[in-house]
């Protein structure tokens, strides 16, 4: 597995130590290490125009130091002190200071807390989860509401028939390899809608044998390095998935961030949201890149000329 550098998230909060401790082993599996890192909110940036702001570099410095205690506090026990010696403790949105270490740092993945609900709390679930996912682009994993340091020994791939498929499948390649966990790669196909006053070309039937024939053709061979169970199931997509992690027992759920393919939309404004604001086990979000378009490309290219007077 290449995640050699992992950021976890954190705060004050118990499901905060749980990513941290979790981030810390999978770090020792892989060889790598596991960086912690705050946010803390520059409360004065309100009074922009006011005296205050003369004594931001005060109020900063006293603001980490007081977050850095206090979160060291909530750590201690959970994880090694040698990981929380190097908390690494920055003013900014949890987002966009996770952004930011990871470019400096060349992180390759990022472990968040489960969503919960105190205000002061801003590191597990909810937006920070959404918008790291949406603007880090790298592998964002969420723990579960039972999420904490054990290991995955159970792992469900949700792809679809899209250029999301085969990111997501190397992902859960990759770490159930080097987990040694079971690894079963789910495909939920949905029913195509019932248009009244029209014949439908397919059958029920011939068009779940015409979905099977595609995964067979189109995704599965995805999965062929490596001991893996294929399933495919038929319903509505997030509750299907939701029904297969629970009946499966899994621990870890792998979905791509973006991607759209026969009606299935896998992707970070359907499923991977609603996935995201209803953990049904810990959740890691593959971010997957589309290849660019050739319109786009040709339009790019003859704008440059055009500036160039080419």
């Amino acid at each position: 597995m290449s995640w050699k550098r992992i950021l976890a998230g954190v705060d004050d909060s118990p499901q905060a130590a749980a990513a941290a401790a979790l981030g810390v082993r999978l770090a020792e599996a892989t060889g790598g290490e596991c960086i912690l890192v705050h946010a803390v909110r520059e409360f004065w940036l309100a009074f922009a125009e006011e005296e205050i702001v003369e004594r931001s570099a005060e109020l900063r410095a006293a603001l980490v130091d007081s977050a850095r205690r206090q979160v060291a506090a909530a750590l201690r026990g959970q994880v090694p002190e040698e990981a929380i010696r190097h908390l690494m403790v920055r003013p900014g949105s949890p987002a966009a200071v996770l952004r930011d270490v990871a470019r400096e740092l060349e992180a390759d993945a990022v472990v968040l807390g489960g969503k919960h609900h105190v205000a002061l709390r801003r590191w597990a679930g909810g937006s920070t989860a959404h918008n790291s996912v949406r603007s880090i682009g790298l592998p964002v994993l969420v723990t579960g509401p039972l999420g904490g340091g054990s290991l995955f020994r159970r792992i469900l791939c949700a792809v679809d028939l899209s250029e999301a498929a085969a990111a997501t499948a190397s992902a859960a390649r990759e770490l159930a390899t080097g987990l040694r966990a079971e690894l079963r790669a789910l495909c939920v196909i949905e029913p195509p809608l019932p248009l009244p006053d029209v014949t439908p070309v397919l059958t029920p039937s011939e068009y779940s044998q015409l979905a099977q024939r595609a995964l067979e053709r189109r995704v599965w061979p995805l999965f062929r390095d490596g001991p893996v169970e294929t399933v495919m199931r038929e319903g509505r997509v997030v509750e299907t998935i939701h029904q297969e992690a629970a009946e499966w027992n899994a621990d870890l759920l792998i979905v791509g961030s973006h991607g759209k393919g026969w009606g299935e939309r896998l992707i970070l404004g359907s499923v991977t949201e609603r996935m995201l604001s209803d953990l049904p086990t810990s959740l890691l979000v593959v971010p997957v890149r589309a290849p660019p378009k050739v319109g786009k490309r040709a339009s790019a290219r003859k704008a440059v000329r055009e500036r160039a007077g080419t």
